[in-house]
């Protein structure tokens, strides 16, 4: 009866919380009190005892709901997920001659350290004795399989010396203008460099050699192939690259660094936060980065 009268009561006049709370500490005297003359001192401590916790859970429950300084709430807004994480490209980091995929750890290290995601950065080694077309469909390997798991997610490419040749060639010979938005290069041999004839007989070094049939067809009619943008970082006092003016690409936004030497362009702070800058002026489809 006395849980009947309760219902009745809440559900009939819809009552405040308050008085909600105040029904129910009413219901748990009426429950209690009748029964206590009967109950020797043994039986009511055993008796109590759910009664007890029973009662602690609805005044710790009614304290919630009518704690005035708005703390319940306060702890309901602190449970809500937050906003979804803004999409971020991925970059795909290529290296270069007598090099590997670990020459990145610095770059790497600083896009994480600016939000992007270890799923977001991918380096990979390859052999660079090959020619630089075999390369660029190594690229264009990676590119399709990151483009299978994050058909919408922006990829962007950066290139640094011998890598620009392959990922060039990717953009121009093997359709990466259409997956591509994003082509740095950094102290790229886009225009090969007379160095390469210490390099060996590896083919590679043979196509990067000034004049070479390789650059020749890479330079021919528009040296940024496609739709996709194009930025290139040289330094005048790298030694690697010789004549300098062989990393600077027409139509691309060509940027000239403190006077550093030719690795360090892929290590230095002012050079990459330029880099990063020219990834987030847009949302590119993919970004390349490629170091000798």
């Amino acid at each position: 009866m006395v849980g009947t009268r309760f219902v009745s009561s809440v559900t009939s006049r819809a009552r405040p919380q308050t008085d909600c709370c105040d029904c129910l500490r009413r219901a748990v005297r009426l429950a209690i009190l009748p029964v206590l003359p009967a109950l020797t001192k043994r039986d009511m401590r055993i008796a109590l005892r759910p009664l007890a916790a029973a009662t602690l859970t609805i005044l710790g429950a009614c304290g919630s709901i009518t704690d005035p300084s708005g703390s319940s709430q306060q702890a309901l807004a602190a449970r809500k997920p937050p906003p979804p994480r803004a999409a971020r490209p991925i970059v795909l980091f290529v290296h270069g001659y007598n090099s590997s995929g670990a020459v990145w750890a610095t770059m790497v290290g600083r896009f994480r350290n600016d939000g992007w995601l270890t799923t977001e950065l991918a380096t990979f080694s390859y052999n660079y004795n090959l020619s630089n077309a075999t390369t660029a469909a190594t690229i264009k390997q990676k590119v399709d399989s990151i483009r299978q798991v994050n058909a919408t997610t922006p990829i962007a490419i950066v290139t640094h010396s011998m890598g620009a040749m392959s990922a060039r060639y990717y953009t121009r010979n093997l359709g990466g203008d259409a997956a591509v938005a994003t082509v740095i290069t950094l102290a790229g041999a886009n225009h090969g460099t007379n160095t390469a004839i210490f390099c060996g007989s590896a083919i590679s070094c043979q196509e990067m050699i000034p004049g070479s049939a390789f650059l020749n067809a890479l330079n021919a009619t528009d040296e940024t192939w496609g739709a996709p943008r194009y930025g290139t970082w040289w330094s005048n006092c790298d030694e690697v690259i010789n004549p300098r003016s062989s990393a600077l690409l027409a139509g691309a936004t060509n940027n000239q660094t403190a006077c550093i030497n030719h690795s360090a362009l892929h290590e230095d702070a002012k050079v990459y936060a330029s880099v990063r800058d020219f990834v987030n002026q847009s949302s590119p489809n993919a970004f390349i980065a490629s170091a000798r």
